[in-house]
């Protein structure tokens, strides 16, 4: 995220921080950088750095009027599924820090959650970047040892359920024929886009529909969820594997769609890590989500009061990116 979230301010963040970490925090910096999480480095008083996130709960809703309560119990096990992973010896795995009463992320108010993890140096990528082939094939390494992780790890993770999130937006604004809240700069423009490409959405999301059919229950690891460059780490030790809020139970695909050059050489040394075989019905049904995912987090953005500043911006161009290509067919 570009701009720091004005419901979390950093007096409260370090307040926080110190009731809920001990930390005594001497600097406190924003670190524009990644998406849907924001971060600051904080510095203690004892010269130690610490890598902080604030998500706002309202967009790990899966729906509108779904309690904060909820999306926070699903981010509370999401982090405590990594915590999980590196107890069982996976030390690519950036774990948070326990909090004062052991939970790996606490409630700074009503709409935000904040976490604490080690400061990692090393170099940083950025989503959408092109990985050598070798980069892939350490990115599959970590992934197979997740996903073949002990019985023990799986005690906090949640099961995939195939909601889109916000899902309950999109198709308001699909039906709205271009109307609806006036509520920001992007507000009217994002009901027109909707409007102009409804039928090609419409498509893409019956399609996933018909597609999660061929999903096994017993297939069933834990996945990371969102294994791209952005959240790889290369530290002087060896990679790491980054940001673990959207853990979940679910088909080994969910790890995998966006990986492969498109010549088998990476699904192939997972099958040959792991004994899969990634499913190619499933690799694309996650390549679909990924984008419907996008549009309809990003729609409820401009479905509830925005000021139109840099983060705004940007979700602006994702949106009308995908949805075009969409109503392109």
């Amino acid at each position: 995220m570009l701009s720091p979230p004005p419901g979390l301010p950093e007096r409260l963040l370090e307040s926080v921080l110190a009731r809920d970490w001990h930390l005594a925090v001497t600097s406190m910096s924003y670190l524009a950088v990644g998406a849907g999480s924001h971060h600051w480095e904080v510095t203690d008083a004892r010269g130690a750095r610490w890598f902080v996130t604030g998500d706002e709960l309202h967009y790990k809703r899966d729906f509108a009027g779904e309690p904060l309560d909820a999306a926070f119990g699903r981010l509370r096990a999401s982090l405590a599924t990594a915590v999980a992973l590196r107890e069982c010896g996976l030390g690519f795995v950036v774990a948070p820090v326990a909090a004062a009463g052991g939970a790996p992320a606490v409630r700074a108010n009503e709409g935000f959650a904040v976490a604490v993890l080690p400061f990692v140096e090393g170099q940083s990528f950025s989503w959408g970047e092109s990985f050598p082939l070798a980069s892939r094939l350490a990115v599959t390494d970590m992934l197979a040892a997740v996903h073949t992780a002990p019985a023990t790890a799986r005690r906090h993770a949640q099961r995939e359920d195939f909601s889109i999130p916000h899902r309950d937006e999109l198709e308001l604004a699909l039906a709205a024929d271009g109307a609806g809240p006036a509520c920001g700069p992007y507000a009217r423009s994002a009901g027109k886009l909707m409007a102009d490409n409804a039928a090609g959405v419409r498509r893409q999301l019956d399609r996933y529909d018909k597609m999660t059919a061929a999903a096994d229950p017993a297939r069933l690891v834990i996945t990371h969820g969102e294994p791209h460059p952005g959240n790889m780490m290369l530290a002087p030790s060896g990679w790491r594997l980054i940001d673990w809020d959207t853990v979940l139970l679910a088909q080994p695909e969910r790890d995998l769609w966006s990986l492969d050059p498109g010549d088998g050489s990476v699904l192939a040394a997972y099958a040959a890590a792991t004994g899969v075989t990634p499913r190619p019905e499933l690799l694309e049904m996650y390549a679909v989500l990924w984008d419907l995912k996008d549009i309809a987090v990003d729609l409820s953005r401009f479905r509830r009061p925005h000021r139109g500043d840099h983060d705004d911006d940007k979700c602006w161009r994702v949106l009308k990116m995908l949805v075009e290509q969409m109503g392109a067919g």
